[in-house]
């Protein structure tokens, strides 16, 4: 989250002249104006809509008061959103840019089904499921991020996984889009898949149906 609070000391140097120039009569009649506009950015118009007015509570404060925790924890309350933007715009425009968490995969809890963000949060699906690499297992999130940043680093595309099986002993198995299931070992998960990437290249390896590189120097394969 980046707070934008352009001109905020300029205005607040300008409302102390002001204040000091004018004469006890004006000044019992100075008021600083509440939030009058919310302006919400960046998603679909419904889902803007939504959180637009679900911040309408602010309005009952100035900019100047406006506690900023409690509009970070509103806005951090939507799982799917990534990155937030807030422009105070004054003396009493509240613009805020959203940016959407990227959908990475998908996965089952308490039979429902959540994407898994680049955010790292869970998000309740609604509607029709997205074609994504399902994850079946006990997931721990920090685990399958570990998982994705070693795929990242290696020649191996997540584009290229079907289905991802995560294991109470902390290790994963991958099924590709091609319907071969690699099973990997716990730890050198990018030295494991760059072997895979390169075996794929030779003609012995072709039609393979599962490959194991659970062991250090050792490939085992299960033809079709």
């Amino acid at each position: 989250m980046l707070l934008r609070k352009s001109k905020k000391i300029f205005i607040y140097v300008f409302l102390f002249f002001v204040i000091a120039t004018l004469n006890n009569k004006n000044l019992k009649n100075f008021e600083i104006p509440k939030i009058s506009e919310i302006i919400v950015s960046g998603l679909s118009e419904k889902e803007n809509l939504e959180i637009s007015n679900n911040l309408e509570v602010l309005k009952k404060y100035d900019l100047f008061t406006l506690n900023n925790s409690r509009l970070n924890e509103m806005i951090n309350a939507y799982n799917y959103i990534e990155n937030f933007l807030i422009y105070k715009r004054y003396p009493s425009t509240l613009d805020i840019h959203l940016q959407k968490t990227r959908f990475i995969a998908h996965v089952k809890k308490n039979n429902k089904n959540f994407y898994i963000g680049s955010n790292k949060r869970l998000i309740e699906v609604n509607g029709r499921l997205q074609n994504l690499p399902f994850i079946y297992g006990n997931l721990r999130i920090d685990e399958f991020f570990k998982l994705k940043k070693s795929i990242n680093e290696s020649n191996f595309k997540f584009s290229e996984i079907k289905n991802l099986f995560f294991f109470i002993s902390g290790r994963w198995d991958i099924e590709t889009q091609s319907g071969i299931l690699i099973k990997l070992p716990k730890s050198k998960i990018k030295d494991s898949l760059n072997l895979y990437i390169e075996l794929m290249k030779k003609n012995d390896f072709k039609n393979i149906k599962m490959i194991d590189l659970r062991q250090n120097n050792q490939v085992v394969v299960n033809e079709q």
